[in-house]
């Protein structure tokens, strides 16, 4: 039996789709992602402005913050990441006490993520916001995930509306959650990138402790 496609269609008769082609508006998928566990918090929207983006992201942080246990460990017996001095040295936002370091969060450094207000929300709440390029490869997980959701909604279909891309796009989240896929930091592939370096490199392949390659 061949490989059971979106839809089945007659030997050499294979689907067609209409030539016209409509913009009726644009869907979003606001992402929020969490590589440990693969879990996927997103929401459909038409636009995504700042306006949109800030509110849903303090939302969902809140939540998450609540499903998390209470930090008890001094801040002095804290791991070193788990210390606001690790990450600002000795940078305080007020002469308030900094809440503990609960959740570190990772986006991209555009200007409206940078704003006083939200930074400081982030802070009150025990959030360290930790910006990268928009190239950067932690987002560029996040950006691999909504591929993968956009693939499996969208794939062999052929949507009449924004609103019905993004339903389905939600749909696919929910039944990603069922059985989400933790994302390994330097999983299979960077080992075979390894196992070709050495294969590049010549010699038996031994390496030192430190990770450096023997030469030959």
């Amino acid at each position: 039996m061949p490989y059971p496609g979106a839809r089945w269609e007659l030997e050499g008769r294979p689907a067609r789709q209409p030539q016209e082609y409509e913009r009726n508006g644009t869907a979003k998928l606001l992402t929020l992602f969490r590589p440990a566990t693969g879990q996927v918090r997103a929401k459909g929207v038409m636009h995504a402005p700042n306006v949109v983006l800030h509110p849903w992201l303090q939302t969902e942080l809140e939540q998450l913050l609540a499903s998390l246990p209470a930090v008890t460990i001094p801040a002095a017996e804290r791991p070193p990441l788990a210390r606001w001095e690790t990450w600002l040295g000795r940078f305080r936002y007020g002469p308030q006490p900094m809440p503990p370091l609960r959740l570190i969060l990772v986006w991209d450094n555009l200007a409206g993520h940078l704003s006083a207000e939200l930074v400081l929300w982030l802070f009150a709440h025990g959030v360290l916001p930790l910006y990268t390029p928009l190239s950067g490869s932690w987002l560029n997980m996040a950006e691999s995930v909504q591929r993968i959701l956009v693939r499996r909604a969208l794939a062999g279909q052929h949507p009449q509306t924004p609103a019905q891309i993004i339903a389905w796009l939600e749909e696919t989240v929910d039944g990603w959650n069922q059985h989400p896929t933790p994302f390994v930091w330097g999983g299979k592939r960077q080992v075979r990138r390894q196992r070709a370096r050495l294969r590049r490199l010549g010699g038996s392949g031994a390496v030192l402790p430190n990770g450096a390659s023997i030469p030959a």
